[in-house]
């Protein structure tokens, strides 16, 4: 009996303790939990809790205090003590104006607030103006009327639910599919429009990767009719917790999709204006820059979603920041590559399959990576020539040539009469301009002089293609042509003398 006796004794005196908790405006924490705690059910005192507001009467501060829990209760805003600052002097970081002040949601609600005033804590002016205003977007009028009329068997519960609650929950998401399917032929209508204005083409690939674009778009809308709507379901603050959380969770994956997407979208849009660009350096640089937004795309969303689970990304960031500075000390050869490969598509010394010259290589070039750029030779071999390198060392471009220049002589043996040496010449010139890849305006074909075995021509034009293979079968028909001339006008040419002597002997 005298336990039981000192058990109720034990529970009266913890309630009368709750009861008679005082108000507590030291700082922001305390600030927050006074008026949280003197809202509940089992602590329920509003007069209380309206100490959190300052300088209004006390009747109209309740209301007030009333409607702050109710908004945050209603968006499913759950508070988390632990991360509230508990010192009088809070200083704001975020940028705010005033500096003693402090967002409980900044992202999601960032209106409500308290500030530091007379050495205490109270709801700032900012959130008693706006709490109206927030109550009202969170619990519209009409839905609040549909409320009013409601029957006395509407709020009979199944499964801890009232029934109008189930009701209207079915019918929300019934009207959030119908809106769905009306944005998601007006979106890919807008998106078509949009696309034909900037690109003035109609393209098959774009018009798919816009018809999956129109899908999340439209998820979109849904989401956010739900979530506007569904506080006024009164659910409660644990179920909206959830509720909000999975929709925050299903629309950052959707604009994660919307910008992937997007990405891929101007990434096709910026490949056609590359394919009509007279360089392929730029068809090179589509890939690059694709995989390197989608990266930033990923990274932003994986934030957002360690976000809404609680995580602060702060560390996060500061850590990849660290790790990738102790990355890039461990590999600077790899950073060099990468501000190389930047140099390479800002300077564009040469473009993609363009016949380049590099210290003692020589090669088209068929691909600039992150890291390096791949050259074929003239033997087929491939050259791999890190960025890094190729930013410092002189390059001679040969595909930036206007004419590829071709200069070689003919030996003629000496016992060629002048007459024939001068039909020869003059028959060369008329084969440079009846040739039809040979500048007809600008070549030489002279008798320059006397070799050791031959009687000396010089040989000077210029092929007008730039490709490498019609520069070869160019000179294949030019030199075909000079042999027949030779052979027509008897010109014969000549060996070194030891070998020609070796022939007569």
């Amino acid at each position: 009996m005298r336990n039981l006796f000192f058990i109720f004794l034990t529970i009266t005196t913890f309630t009368f303790a709750q009861n008679t908790q005082n108000v507590n405006l030291s700082n922001p924490n305390a600030a927050i939990y006074t008026h949280l705690y003197f809202l509940q059910s089992d602590s329920y005192f509003p007069e209380k809790a309206a100490k959190t507001i300052k300088g209004l009467p006390e009747d109209l501060a309740i209301k007030k205090a009333k409607r702050i829990k109710q908004v945050l209760d209603g968006k499913g805003l759950f508070v988390d003590f632990s991360k509230i600052p508990t010192n009088p002097n809070y200083n704001d970081t975020i940028g705010y104006v005033k500096s003693y002040k402090y967002v409980l949601f900044p992202d999601r609600m960032p209106l409500i607030s308290v500030e530091r005033t007379d050495k205490s804590w109270y709801y700032s002016e900012e959130t008693i103006q706006n709490i109206d205003a927030l109550y009202n977007q969170v619990y519209p009028w009409y839905v609040r009327k549909i409320q009013d009329f409601v029957p006395e068997v509407g709020h009979k519960k199944l499964f801890g639910i009232e029934l109008w609650q189930a009701i209207m929950s079915l019918i929300l998401i019934a009207i959030a599919f119908v809106i769905y399917f009306i944005c998601r032929w007006i979106s890919y209508f807008i998106l078509r429009k949009i696309q034909y204005r900037i690109t003035h083409s109609k393209n098959a690939e774009i018009n798919s990767v816009l018809k999956k674009l129109a899908h999340p778009i439209s998820l979109l809308v849904g989401i956010w009719f739900v979530e506007t709507i569904f506080p006024s379901l009164r659910f409660g603050l644990h179920v909206n917790k959830w509720v909000f959380l999975i929709l925050n969770i299903a629309a950052t994956v959707f604009w994660i999709y919307v910008f992937l997407k997007l990405v891929k979208v101007v990434m096709r849009i910026y490949s056609e204006f590359t394919e009509r660009t007279h360089g392929r350096l730029d068809d090179q640089l589509v890939p690059i820059l694709h995989k390197f937004l989608t990266g930033i795309v990923l990274f932003l969303g994986f934030l957002k979603l360690l976000t809404l689970l609680g995580i602060d990304t702060t560390a996060v960031i500061a850590g990849v920041s660290i790790g990738g500075l102790a990355l890039a000390l461990a590999s600077q050869d790899t950073v060099k590559n990468l501000i190389g490969t930047v140099m390479i598509f800002l300077d564009k010394p040469f473009h993609i399959g363009d016949w380049v010259e590099a210290d003692s290589i020589s090669g088209e070039v068929e691909e600039v990576g992150f890291r390096s750029t791949r050259i074929r030779g003239v033997d087929t071999s491939i050259y791999q020539i890190p960025n890094s390198k190729l930013a410092e060392i002189t390059i001679n471009n040969k595909g930036l040539r206007l004419f590829r220049r071709y200069n070689t002589e003919l030996g003629i043996r000496y016992d060629t009469p002048p007459e024939l040496i001068e039909a020869f010449v003059k028959g060369i010139r008329e084969i440079v301009i009846v040739h039809p890849e040979t500048r007809s305006e600008s070549y030489n074909v002279e008798f320059t002089g006397f070799g050791d075995s031959a009687l000396l021509i010089m040989i000077n034009v210029y092929f007008k293609s730039l490709q490498w293979g019609v520069e070869q079968s160019s000179k294949h028909k030019f030199h075909i042509a000079i042999v027949k001339l030779a052979k027509a006008l008897g010109v014969e040419f000549a060996f070194p003398f030891n070998n020609y002597d070796r022939a007569i002997s």
